[in-house]
């Protein structure tokens, strides 16, 4: 990506996590209107208030922690993975290494957050172990030999790997696979880390607004920005994208989690994540055991892809199903006491079919000649904390491209889709 900005943001040099921002924002600083107020909003206006603009952000719900549906950023696992399982069946190599570097750029700014022991509790960010486990020798998997051995030179911290992984954590050999590795990674307790970041990014000065924008933003854009002041929109919408970008290749995943009491009574309390990824298991049903926090342990986890519905219980066939796989991989789980107050969790992971979308708006303006100054971050499925800051780097490219109305470039992946925009026909390659 050819941009003013270099794509890469460092903890304490591009941002902090200080309630005054790194460059105070001035009246004539420029304004950036930000659209969404999920993980990917939020660490995005974060990076931008640090950077030194004005920061407005419209949101039609913020986090929630009754017994309502929570947002989608509240809802997922947040456990660190290199490279987020994020791609779909159009995958390429652009948009894999993408995701590679943001994940990357996220986890030594997560990583950093968690090193100083009092904001690590209040923005709810800790580095534990986080195993891996396999039916199968490492060495006898190519891909899975490749990707250990990628990790190991990406400069995460903690790497082990051995048998010892499987007795150590009590995991059923039967169940659990022949062979394992291991690193330290971020696991964001997300609850706490969206209050952190809400209150993170109004003490900075960001006005955040309740309020549902429909339709394509492109189609109000000059409505928009003079309404709000804005120099520069923002598309942090996620699944919404489907109206707010036109793009009709964004699809849910649905997805749940059971919480259950991990105080050490019912069952040795667990301290580290214990997955078997969806590359390994190679279907939609995986094990995922990861520690939210002190006391709550979450089980998981399946994929749905294209069902909208909310409507999962503990007595749904694919939570049973999800549970005794849990259970079969770690016994001490039979005796697991679900959390009274807020036994499961369900939401829809917004993916697309192309990939993660971090670009600008390619179509034309429709009022004048100059490049539309929108730019799209939305497409990141469950993986929206493991690539939060690293999107937010590129983001920040393209605002001083936009600002100074330079032609827009592709960026991601792309498929074939074609628009209806101002009674033509636009074919774009996504």
């Amino acid at each position: 990506m050819n941009s003013v900005y270099k794509p890469q943001l460092t903890l304490w040099r591009d941002l902090t996590p200080l309630p005054k921002p790194l460059i105070k924002a001035g009246s004539h600083s420029k304004h950036i209107l930000v659209v969404g107020g999920g993980v990917i909003g939020l660490t995005h206006s974060w990076a931008l208030l640090d950077k030194g603009y004005r920061v407005t952000i419209i949101s039609k719900e913020w986090a929630s922690f009754g017994q309502k549906q929570r947002l989608a950023s509240q809802i997922a696992g947040a456990l660190w993975e290199y490279p987020p399982a994020v791609c779909g069946q159009h995958t390429d190599k652009i948009s894999l290494q993408h995701s590679k570097k943001w994940c990357m750029v996220a986890y030594h700014i997560w990583n950093g957050v968690a090193s100083d022991p009092k904001l690590s509790q209040k923005a709810g960010v800790r580095m534990m172990p986080s195993n891996f486990y396999f039916p199968h020798p490492i060495d006898e998997d190519d891909f899975q030999l490749s990707k250990m051995q990628e990790i190991m030179a990406s400069g995460v911290v903690g790497f082990r790997r051995g048998r010892d992984l499987i007795s150590e954590h009590n995991v059923d050999p039967e169940n659990g696979g022949v062979d394992a590795y291991g690193i330290m990674a971020p696991i964001i307790d997300t609850d706490a880390a969206m209050a952190w970041l809400m209150d993170l990014v109004k003490a900075k000065g960001a006005q955040m607004i309740t309020e549902t924008i429909h339709g394509d933003l492109l189609t109000q854009e000059d409505q928009l920005r003079e309404r709000f002041g804005a120099d520069v929109i923002v598309n942090c919408t996620g699944l919404a994208s489907a109206e707010t970008a036109g793009d009709e290749t964004c699809y849910p995943i649905r997805g749940g989690l059971i919480r259950v009491i991990n105080d050490g009574v019912d069952f040795p309390k667990v301290t580290a994540a214990l997955t078997i990824s969806a590359d390994v298991a190679r279907h939609s049903e995986i094990v995922f055991i990861v520690p939210r926090n002190d006391n709550t342990l979450l089980l998981g986890g399946f994929t749905e892809p294209n069902n909208w519905n909310l409507d999962l219980t503990l007595d749904s066939p694919v939570m049973r199903r999800m549970r005794a796989r849990c259970i079969a991989f770690l016994p001490a789980l039979k005796n697991a006491r679900v959390d009274p107050v807020y036994p499961m969790a369900q939401g829809l992971r917004p993916f697309r079919q192309g990939n993660i979308r971090v670009e600008r708006e390619l179509r034309p303006h429709r009022s004048n000649a100059k490049p539309s100054r929108i730019i799209h971050s939305y497409g990141h499925g469950g993986a929206g904390w493991s690539l939060s800051f690293g999107c937010a780097g590129d983001v920040l490219g393209l605002v001083e491209e936009a600002l100074l109305d330079l032609p827009p470039k592709v960026t991601t992946s792309r498929l074939p889709v074609v628009r209806q925009h101002n009674n033509t026909e636009i074919q774009t390659r996504m």
